[in-house]
């Protein structure tokens, strides 16, 4: 054989044992189906890419219990949920609302029993609030949840089909408050709410603390003074084999630890929902901004 042949063939050798032992390192990211989820999925996903080797895949998912399955069946290896639809739609416990007592019981939960480990909560707490337009709400001088009692028969309502349904949504709601809405509430897609109460078709939505359609469209956000909404904290949520994998997303990830107030992931959501950018785009502005990655 000569010299030529033997170099060929042992590179070929070289290389596919490259190939072979240099496993391709990729980590999945889900998302539900709001734009706060996304800009989350695709903030956590910039962060990883630029912060080390590993490559990111994207799924946008749908609701909470779809993004729960995915992850413990490991068809994604993360995803950013919140501390109050943990305890309760998930794990089905009473609303908390002591917001370190519902992080460490969802935390021990999550590991104890899916072996899914929570990160530290990115500082945001992205509460449900039943939310009216500030002129009909200051006509009717509904300040609180409490005082819709004597409007329930009037008023026209719509909700995300998830919080029909959810325990912490309107099902709890009517348990704890101790009376339901007249007219039954509309099933909505969430980006067709604001729409809907800002024209007039309803009178009522089931809002989001940190959504910036609640300023831009000038609507008010009741008190709940019975209590009843639970703390919802954001963090990612991990599988707990991703970690033992790629032991570095735990630091590359808690570096959005308490970087994000209600103020600011507002504000990012009104950059995509009525300015109408992309949420990768105002995802990496944040972070650049922040100093967690570098521009481009």
């Amino acid at each position: 054989m000569t010299r030529g042949k033997v170099f060929i063939i042992t590179l070929i050798a070289l290389l596919s044992l490259t190939a072979c032992s240099g496993e391709k390192r990729t980590v999945v990211i889900g998302s539900k189906e709001f734009t706060e989820q996304v800009i989350l999925r695709e903030m956590m996903a910039a962060l990883i890419e630029d912060n080390g080797d590993i490559e990111v895949e994207q799924k946008f998912l749908g609701g909470t219990l779809i993004c729960f399955e995915s992850l413990k069946n490991g068809e994604i290896d993360l995803y950013a949920e919140y501390t109050g639809t943990a305890l309760t739609a998930i794990l089905k416990r009473e609303p908390m609302t002591d917001p370190q007592a519902v992080y460490d019981t969802v935390k021990e939960a999550f590991a104890e029993q899916h072996e899914l480990i929570w990160l530290k909560p990115l500082g945001f707490n992205n509460t449900y609030t039943i939310t009216m337009r500030k002129a009909q709400a200051e006509e009717l001088g509904v300040k609180r949840i409490s005082d819709l009692e004597v409007h329930k028969d009037k008023l026209a309502s719509g909700f995300t089909h998830e919080f029909m349904e959810r325990e912490d949504g309107y099902p709890g709601l009517v348990k704890h408050y101790g009376w339901s809405l007249g007219k039954e509430p509309k099933g909505m897609d969430p980006g067709l709410m604001y729409k809907a109460i800002a024209e007039g078709d309803v009178d009522l939505i089931c809002g989001f603390a940190t959504d910036g359609r609640i300023a831009a469209f000038d609507l008010v956000m009741l008190e709940d003074d019975k209590v009843f909404f639970p703390p919802y904290y954001a963090a990612p949520v991990v599988r707990s084999d991703t970690l033992d994998k790629h032991p570095e997303l735990e630091g590359i990830l808690n570096k959005l630890a308490d970087r994000i107030d209600n103020k600011t992931m507002a504000q990012l959501n009104y950059e995509v929902d009525e300015k109408g950018r992309q949420a990768s785009d105002v995802a990496r502005e944040f972070l650049q901004k922040n100093g967690l990655i570098k521009a481009k």
